[in-house]
């Protein structure tokens, strides 16, 4: 049997820190990693599992710019969001670094600098956009124009905002810089290039013959198109103000193309981990014994199968042993869109149904548990709201969730509450074919994992519930229960049937872990057992509980999905995207649009009073809302408001505002919203408070 590696670095994608992230996203790249490790580190293997912001490249200065605000604002605050957000669905990173730290920054100029000094790049000169108006080279996305294809006004030089169509800016009709609103001119300018041709030889070795069978057929597909394509040399520089500085002193005003740093990024967050634990950091990239694997989107395939290995190669680290890309995960029959609102991001999740009365972690495990159900391992998937409904409910309640309550109340009121014992003189069929279903299915699980079917391996773990509850009924230890008076022998039936009950329940708890960990401490919970039950080395074993051990009371591990909830989530979800989607020429044009006429005396019931904000912060896991203390003059008010992305908490306290003082009292997130500060937008959809010309007492009336 081959023996395992000595270690394992698990990587995610890192995420752009441009905006929160949706689920489509969680199910690509970070769930399949998170079972993956949490697998690993059941069975005590050495295993670190590194991932960070994305801070570089065009999208963050884009995003200040919508904001209006500066790129190290929009990382730090998007950092932040992501971070919080993978903690909240129990993402087990051992670090989540950022590559606008200095550590990274020095890590992406020395690999830079390695391959320039042995003369790994080469220099191009090339013509480039530029835009005279503020005298800066445009990348593809600063760049505005006419599709050529649908003749949108909404296109780019990356891709079309309307019909989709990939771009390049020469193809814009009329092209214009985003910065200026000038049109551009063409400049030439020097970069240097990494030229992927000199490697195809050892790509087509690497992947297409040594990785043909153990890959993933769309990784492997992928990469034979890009290298029978034949492989250009890309960039590694471009003429940017915000990124890494190339090292070099011919190279002002350019920084490392964020392709280039951003996979350097698990390389420093690895160093970052060694010295948070006092690691040497070295053996898990330069030691042959370890194995990498990236855990990606199948958008991200070109980075890490062709591109970055080449670049480890030349730098001499090891190269990734496997790079499981899922495909894409849709929405409600139509691709996820963030332009068109058509999404569900992770934090919408955490605060509809985690960061409710009746949320918490077992809503996290339901959302791991469809979405790994549903993982695009091979082909695109679709989340539906629906579906999630059947899974939890089907699923999770009926069958996992049902086979562990009836054993407990069950073993409760017919063993007073204690571990039976097991007698192998009257054990039957049934009793066997159970033993043998536990063992076999631990071992298709760890095959299925360790070919990263975690599909397959979720099935498994349920269906050994069903078979469990299929045996509890075939046993039907309730009807034997009625004997027992008459013949005390047909107890030890009984205590037969909750032994193997019990003990499979430990055993699910164990294969449950690193798909369901919330669910599986609860588990521990109930059975009065240890956290280190949970080890890998205790699957399939029937002792996992004592002989006479009291366990507590049962526990619901889910709730069920009620209709209303569904309806809801599909009426937010086409109302987002009715606001996003461009209006008819007449609604859009500069004329104001007026709600529906009202009469005085519908104004006559709204009172308004000036206030004062007295104190601010923010409401934690809420990333659009502050928490306002008000002076009205007469008392004080708690407010909530969604201005959380607009202003910093300590530059707003002093300010005067006009508060709807009689709009009745809100509870979100927990607290008690007393009130609404009005709020103007600007065209930019910048908000700005409205408030007197002067500065006059607290609780005047505003009419």
């Amino acid at each position: 049997m081959k023996q395992p590696p000595k270690r394992y670095l698990i990587t995610s994608a890192l995420p752009y820190a441009n905006g929160l992230k949706h689920i489509g996203h969680l199910a690509g790249a970070y769930i399949p990693a998170d079972i993956y490790a949490r697998y690993l580190r059941s069975q005590k293997r050495d295993v670190v599992f590194v991932c960070g912001s994305d801070e570089h490249g065009t999208a963050i200065p884009i995003q200040a710019m919508k904001e209006g605000t500066t790129p190290q604002a929009i990382i730090d605050k998007y950092h932040q969001a992501m971070k919080e957000d993978f903690a909240s669905l129990q993402i087990s990173f051992d670090i989540y670094h950022r590559t606008s730290d200095p550590l990274h920054h020095e890590t992406s100029r020395e690999f830079f600098t390695y391959l320039h000094d042995r003369g790994e790049l080469e220099t191009k000169e090339t013509e480039q956009y530029f835009d005279e108006g503020s005298q800066t080279f445009l990348a593809d996305r600063f760049i505005k124009g006419t599709c050529p294809n649908c003749k949108s006004d909404r296109a780019f030089g990356d891709q079309c905002e309307s019909c989709g169509a990939t771009l390049s800016p020469d193809e814009l009709i009329n092209p214009v810089s985003t910065i200026s609103g000038q049109a551009p001119i063409k400049k030439k300018t020097s970069h240097w290039y990494l030229p992927l041709a000199k490697h195809e030889a050892f790509l087509r070795d690497w992947i297409l013959v040594q990785h043909k069978d153990d890959w993933r057929p769309s990784v492997v597909g992928q990469c034979k198109s890009w290298i029978d394509g034949g492989l250009q040399s890309r960039a590694v520089t471009r003429d940017l103000n915000w990124g890494i500085k190339v090292p070099l002193e011919d190279a002002e005003g350019k920084v490392l193309y964020v392709w280039f740093d951003a996979p350097i990024g698990y390389i420093s967050a690895t160093k970052q981990w060694a010295i948070n634990n006092n690691k040497d950091w070295k053996p898990y990239w330069y030691d042959q014994d370890t194995q990498l694997v990236h855990f990606i989107g199948k958008d991200n395939i070109v980075f890490h199968c062709i591109i970055f290995p080449v670049m480890l190669k030349l730098h001499g680290n090891i190269l990734p042993t496997n790079v499981p890309a899922n495909e894409f995960l849709n929405l409600e029959g139509d691709k996820m869109s963030t332009s068109r609102n058509w999404k569900l991001e992770m934090r919408d999740y955490i605060d509809d149904f985690v960061n409710k009365e009746n949320g918490g972690d077992q809503c996290v495990d339901m959302l791991r548990y469809y979405l790994t159900q549903i993982a695009p391992e091979s082909k695109d998937s679709e989340f539906t709201w629906k579906g999630f409904q059947d899974a939890v409910n089907s699923e999770l309640v009926s069958i996992f969730g049902n086979y562990v309550n009836r054993t407990f109340v069950l073993m409760h009121k017919l063993c007073q509450g204690k571990v039976p014992k097991f007698d192998n003189a009257i054990a039957d069929e049934k009793d066997i074919q159970l033993v043998k279903d536990i063992a076999d299915t631990k071992a298709k699980i760890e095959v299925s994992l360790e070919q990263y079917k975690f599909r397959e391996a979720l099935f498994d773990v349920i269906d050994l519930a069903r078979k469990g509850n299929k045996y509890m009924q075939e046993k039907e230890p309730w009807i034997i229960a009625k004997q027992v008076a008459d013949n005390p022998a047909a107890q030890q039936l009984i205590d037969n049937c909750m032994f193997n009950c019990l003990q499979l329940t430990a055993n699910l708890a164990v294969l449950i872990n690193p798909f369901l960990p919330s669910t599986a401490k609860k588990m521990c919970y109930m059975m009065k057992v240890v956290d280190k039950m949970l080890d890998w080395e205790n699957a399939g074993k029937l002792n996992l509980l004592s002989v006479g051990y009291s366990l507590r009371e049962p526990q619901l591990l889910f709730r069920k999905i009620e209709d209303e909830e569904i309806a809801i989530q599909i009426n937010k979800l086409k109302s987002g995207a009715m606001e996003a989607s461009p209006k008819p020429a007449e609604i859009t044009s500069s004329e104001p649009q007026l709600k529906a006429e009202i009469v005085y005396d519908d104004f006559g019931k709204i009172d308004l009073k000036t206030g004062v904000i007295l104190s601010a912060q923010k409401v934690p896991k809420a990333d659009k809302l502050l928490q306002l203390e008000i002076d009205l003059g007469f008392e004080k008010r708690t407010i909530l408001s969604g201005i959380a992305m607009h202003f910093e908490p300590e530059a707003i306290i002093g300010k005067q505002v006009v508060v709807v003082a009689n709009l009745a009292p809100r509870k979100m997130r927990g607290i008690d919203s007393n009130g609404m500060i009005l709020m103007a937008e600007d065209e930019n959809g910048k908000l700005h408070f409205v408030q007197p010309e002067n500065v006059i007492a607290a609780g005047s009336k505003v009419s």
